[in-house]
């Protein structure tokens, strides 16, 4: 029997995650919600959900030192998953009516409110996967559940060879905005897998066989 990869899900104090622990364990994974750091450093993998506004999901990760752990992680080639605000937070920094606020800083780039006439972006939408894309592999054609009011609306990161180039999926509300990022160890999604039903735990569980294939 193969043993199931150990999916940390980083406890900050960022609202109701228990529904993405079920997610985790639905797809595959033993998953487990913690504080604890020795473990998140350890796990096979590392979830990073985060709900509300920018600025608290930044400063809770400040505070409990959660944007140390990241880093740790992704330098050692660990792979990270961010959801939501998770994935928000990623970039440079974020604006919120007005209200200006540094992030982690691991791509280069803003999060702004999206240009759309009603918001928030609330519901199911389909999504334009980019070509290769391991997370929406088999379900590239499925609608994922969106609520959120803000998004990354373009991407800056230039890579070099003989780095691979990220993989980036798409959504249209209003005009264009970033999905899901694949970039090596580093991948988030704006919509939430744990609420998309089926097409949610098939993407997990993709995310999770990258983990296994790594472990092996």
């Amino acid at each position: 029997m193969t043993s199931r990869p150990l999916v940390a899900v980083l406890d900050y104090g960022s609202g109701n995650v228990h529904s993405a622990v079920k997610a985790l364990d639905a797809a595959g994974a033993d998953a487990r919600l913690t504080t604890d750091r020795a473990l998140v450093l350890e796990a096979d993998g590392l979830v990073v959900p985060g709900v509300g506004a920018f600025r608290a999901v930044a400063d809770a990760l400040r505070a409990t030192r959660g944007d140390e752990l990241i880093d740790r992680r992704l330098a050692g080639g660990r792979p990270v998953l961010g959801i939501c605000v998770g994935m928000q937070v990623l970039f440079e920094h974020g604006v919120e009516r007005g209200d200006d606020t540094e992030g982690l800083g691991e791509w280069p780039g803003a999060v702004t409110e999206l240009d759309a006439p009603v918001l928030p972006h609330m519901g199911w939408n389909t999504v334009e996967a980019g070509e290769g894309s391991v997370l929406f592999r088999g379900i590239e054609h499925e609608r994922f559940y969106f609520v959120h009011s803000f998004a990354a609306r373009s991407w800056q990161l230039d890579v070099q060879p003989p780095f691979p180039q990220p993989t980036l999926t798409w959504c249209t509300y209003g005009g264009p905005f970033l999905a899901a990022v694949e970039n090596g160890p580093l991948s988030a999604t704006q919509f939430h897998p744990e609420k998309s039903g089926e097409a949610g735990i098939r993407l997990l569980s993709n995310w999770i066989g990258g983990l296994r294939r790594a472990t092996l």
